[in-house]
């Protein structure tokens, strides 16, 4: 084994088919997005007529216009990153942290949190659609509470917020057991030898566990921030295809509604640019630095 990994031609081998495939599904239609998104339209058949503008539709994208609602929802997925970041995950890492250092029904629990990750989007979307359109009304009025006009999906001002939650609430138990599998691998004898050191509870969490499972937060945010910016089913299907601002929706209802090809694949790189950006940052975030300054790799 050892003499096949040694020669590269043999590696060269092996590596091939998983490189062809990627290049195929991936690499040349990112290519081609991007060209196409640099012409005024992409030619439906032979014969038709296109021609090079250059960033004119990237321009567009972000060009003030009445009618123009791309900036919007850039902003909106950014919002729903934060979110992701900020709410999603702080309550993950509770889950994993309560169930990885011992709660009673631990095995249940992390099955129970889990089972909303295995349901098909669409199934998550049409039951909450019935919890704001049936449930959670008469809960209001029993409260006497103020219900938002048209709903809390119809209403302009919430609806954001209560398309945002399902898709929080369904990945909440894919972050946890991410984590939960790295708290668990952490040895006992660390953990030991800091308990005897006075480390319990929220000081063993935030200065042994927590930093110890740093390239699997590092993992959680950046599927966390690339799903945020990439969110499509569940606001669509939530929301029966009323106007929703985010990036994904945008671009599909431009290629497949409004027929703008090109403009639509200008939307197309910019989210993968989008996503590329941020993950260059989080790798920047947890670099690991040695004594000197000198950076170190990541093991």
């Amino acid at each position: 084994m050892k003499r096949v990994l040694s020669n590269k031609w043999s590696i060269a081998v092996f590596v091939l088919p998983t490189v062809l495939f990627f290049t195929y599904i991936v690499i040349i239609p990112i290519v081609k997005t991007l060209i196409y998104s640099l012409l005024n339209e992409i030619p439906a058949k032979v014969g038709d007529q296109s021609h090079f503008v250059g960033l004119e539709n990237y321009i567009k994208m972000f060009t003030a216009g009445r009618r123009n609602t791309f900036p919007g929802a850039v902003v909106n997925s950014l919002l729903y990153a934060a979110l992701s970041v900020f709410v999603q995950l702080p309550f993950s890492m509770l889950i994993a942290l309560l169930l990885a250092n011992g709660a009673k029904g631990e095995s249940m629990y992390r099955n129970t949190f889990f089972v909303p990750v295995v349901i098909s989007s669409v199934v998550v979307s049409l039951l909450w659609q019935r919890i704001y359109k049936g449930m959670l009304p008469r809960a209001f009025e029993a409260l006497n509470w103020t219900i938002p006009k048209n709903g809390f999906l119809g209403n302009k001002d919430t609806k954001i917020w209560f398309s945002f939650l399902p898709s929080l609430w369904q990945y909440v138990g894919y972050h946890m057991l991410l984590m939960y599998g790295a708290l668990k691998s952490i040895p006992q004898d660390v953990l030991e030898a800091a308990k005897v050191d006075g480390a319990a509870g929220a000081k063993l969490a935030f200065r042994i566990q927590i930093p110890m499972i740093k390239p699997m937060l590092k993992v959680c945010l950046s599927f966390s921030l690339i799903g945020s910016f990439k969110l499509f089913d569940t606001p669509w299907i939530l929301l029966e295809r009323s106007n929703m601002d985010l990036p994904a929706l945008s671009m599909y209802v431009e290629m497949f509604s409004n027929h703008k090809y090109s403009y639509a694949s200008a939307q197309a790189m910019f989210i993968v640019v989008e996503c590329l950006v941020f993950t260059v940052i989080l790798n920047w975030l947890f670099r690991e630095k040695r004594e000197g300054g000198k950076e170190m790799k990541g093991r």
